[in-house]
């Protein structure tokens, strides 16, 4: 009776303090978050609030700079360049997010069908987005060489054209450039995400559509598109958010040139930040892109809302 006392004792005892918190769920929570707030404290919020520091200041490389308050922000609003980056911006996010996401959602409804090496062709259809950005964009810089473009070489070879086009050194040819490899390289993936998507959709629905008459086009305006609208914007948020702070291509592809014509916020700010050396004014460039961009993401997130509501 006495050993079963005992037993009975210890085995009510409770578990070590240890124990008890590995077990309580907020605190694996916790300790499972902490890694994640470090790391986004160290390369997110930590860089945002130096800029917007360096940003009020005139800091200079080598030199720390005085509160100068709004005056960056003034002289950049007055800077005939960054106005033309603003329009650069929104012109080549717009263009290229209407030409990625139709050819990404008509490349998806291919890729949807059943046909003979359909997963190596999804595979290989996501190569563009995979290759290194820098790298596949010195390719396509060599392919609009005047001298030794391919492209040129073939217009010609068609009769297309009688001479070179310089296609990095006109202001109108460069924008356009830019905007053709960034749709090249961003139409994957919408194509993977929308396909994605698609693949959520019962096909009993069309299948019953098809039944009562309806045509291709009814059934996806209908049937398609409103159920893989969510997914779209989704997508299309994140597409707009990387290509609105786009850098390597325009500074590898034209460095914002020629004649200042293709800087985007991102390629502007870095070079007066880096590339003259003034600090607080790059910080003000960059940082000036963050109340249109976060405007731009609250209306999509408010629309996607609505839709999924709907």
């Amino acid at each position: 009776m006495a050993v079963e006392a005992v037993s009975t004792t210890l085995g009510s005892a409770p578990p070590p303090r240890r124990q008890r918190l590995l077990e309580d769920e907020r605190w694996l929570a916790f300790a499972l978050l902490v890694p994640t707030v470090v790391l986004l404290g160290m390369f997110i919020a930590y860089p945002f609030i130096r800029g917007i520091m360096l940003s009020v200041t005139n800091s200079r490389v080598g030199v720390e700079g005085e509160f100068v308050g709004l005056a960056n922000y003034y002289k950049v609003w007055n800077d005939s360049i960054f106005r033309t980056a603003v329009y650069n911006t929104f012109f080549y996010t717009a263009v290229t997010s209407v030409f990625k996401l139709a050819l990404g959602l008509w490349l998806a409804m291919l890729l949807n069908r059943n046909f003979r090496g359909k997963a190596f062709t999804r595979a290989f259809i996501l190569l563009p987005f995979i290759i290194p950005t820098v790298l596949s964009t010195f390719a396509w810089k060599w392919m609009f060489d005047p001298t030794f473009s391919v492209i040129n070489w073939t217009l010609y070879q068609l009769g297309a054209i009688t001479g070179r086009i310089n296609w990095l050194g006109d202001p109108d040819l460069a924008m356009a450039s830019i905007i053709v490899v960034n749709i090249w390289r961003g139409v994957p993936f919408f194509a993977i995400s929308l396909l994605a998507g698609l693949q959520t959709i019962s096909p009993e629905l069309n299948e019953a559509a098809a039944i009562d008459g309806a045509k291709p086009w009814h059934r996806f305006w209908y049937i398609t598109w409103p159920l893989l609208l969510p997914v779209t914007m989704v997508v299309l948020l994140f597409s707009v958010i990387q290509t609105f702070a786009d850098f390597q291509i325009v500074y590898v592809m034209t460095g914002g040139g020629p004649a200042n014509a293709t800087h985007l916020f991102a390629t502007y700010a870095y070079q007066i930040g880096v590339g003259t050396g003034l600090l607080s004014e790059g910080a003000a460039i960059s940082l000036a892109m963050f109340p249109i961009l976060f405007l731009v993401v609250i209306v999509q997130l408010l629309y996607i809302r609505r839709v999924e509501v709907r």
